[in-house]
């Protein structure tokens, strides 16, 4: 480990602070995979003073031993071992009832309206960003470190967020809620690090989780089955329906649209001798609508719960038509789209026609100019059809 003594030769440490790192209190997240291992690691060489924190979110019995997922039993167990390793101190703290209702009730409800729910993101937004933060300045913290792969920059108006430098690791799509509060007080090390050289820093730290695969499902649904923990948590919710085509031919029957996501071809259980998707649900008649391919182009999209990180304010990018670069998905690039008004709500008007919009799903911003700026985003409320005419 680096001497703490010869960490600092004035100015700003590596973390924005003008004092030395071993006056610098941080609070590392730590949910016992390689990422924010590495960052608690990192920080604690410096000669930071580190507090290790992991949050129990669920304790779901299988859950606990199922590889991929985070902050269960074996996480937990990892985290405390990566701490004892580094040497600093590490707390557990119980948020499985927080996690309940600010998380999986509202992946409950989401689905059951006939929308697509984003359980990451509200974890973000509310138990670490929120709960754990709040937490981080109660123990005195200067900031808050965290292993997600995203930029924090001092920009002109202040701190601004932008993609990683590793775009196949970036994750900026499921944190453009973070507020400019949040974001003073947050840091992200490994935003510029590719995952190459994070694993090569957990086997040079000697970590005990250095080999640990990634975590790949929702940390709630050790199944797979979205419907299943849906069901779990809302007895009763599998009634069933009819699929229908937008022609208004009745196809067949469903057992619950919990099981249906727009842009979904696979396991609809018909078959017309034509390629189907799921272009519309209507939750409240219990009704799966279908439709050929090109049903599923989108012109436009409203938002609601919008996070606004752009220069300027909101309004006035509206008013004006802002051109911004708009993704709706993780896994798909960001478009050219205008912002604007629907109505009285936010509304992206893409250039050429998206494919497959969800509601419930976030849209995120970007910068034009500067391709890597988030400029915020927000969940999606309302689609407009390719075929209709829209105008930004």
């Amino acid at each position: 480990m680096t001497d703490p003594k010869t960490a600092w030769t004035g100015g700003l440490n590596s973390l924005g602070f003008a004092k030395p790192p071993s006056e610098t209190r941080v609070v590392a997240a730590m949910s016992g995979g390689v990422d924010s291992s590495v960052v608690a690691a990192m920080l604690a060489d410096e000669g930071y003073d580190v507090v290790g924190i992991t949050l129990q979110l669920y304790d779901h019995g299988a859950a606990i031993e199922k590889k991929g997922a985070c902050c269960a039993g074996q996480d937990i167990h990892d985290a405390r071992n990566v701490a004892d390793r580094i040497g600093i101190p590490h707390y557990v703290l119980d948020y499985e009832s927080r996690f309940r209702e600010q998380v999986m009730e509202d992946f409950a409800d989401t689905y059951l309206s006939g929308s697509t729910p984003i359980p990451c993101i509200r974890c973000n937004q509310t138990v670490k960003f929120s709960d754990l933060l709040a937490t981080a300045k109660e123990l005195g913290a200067d900031c808050l470190a965290t292993g997600h792969y995203i930029r924090r920059t001092d920009g002109a108006h202040g701190p601004e967020l932008h993609r990683a430098a590793d775009s196949s690791r970036d994750q900026s799509y499921f944190l453009f809620a973070t507020t400019r509060e949040q974001l003073g007080y947050l840091r992200f090390p490994l935003g510029g690090l590719p995952k190459t050289e994070v694993r090569e820093l957990a086997e040079k730290y000697d970590l005990p989780v250095a080999a640990k695969p990634d975590s790949q499902d929702i940390c709630f649904v050790p199944s797979g089955s979205y419907a299943d923990v849906v069901k779990k948590l809302r007895p009763g919710s599998g009634r069933g329906g009819e699929i229908v085509h937008l022609d208004g031919r009745v196809l067949g029957e469903h057992d619950g649209v919990i099981h249906y996501t727009i842009g979904q071809r696979r396991g609809l259980g018909i078959a017309t001798g034509e390629p189907l998707f799921v272009v519309k649900i209507d939750a409240p008649a219990r009704r799966v609508i279908v439709g050929p391919r090109e049903a599923l182009l989108t012109a436009a999209l409203t938002m609601e719960e919008l996070n606004w990180l752009g220069d300027g304010t909101l309004e006035d990018a509206c008013n004006e038509e802002r051109p911004v670069l708009a993704r709706v998905r993780s896994t798909r690039d960001p478009l050219p789209a205008k912002l604007g008004w629907s109505g009285n709500q936010p509304a992206v008007f893409f250039s050429v026609p998206e494919e497959g919009v969800a509601k419930g799903q976030a849209c995120v911003l970007y910068e034009t100019s500067c391709e890597t700026r988030v400029m915020g985003g927000g969940f999606i409320s309302s689609t407009i059809a390719a075929d209709q005419r829209v105008s930004a």
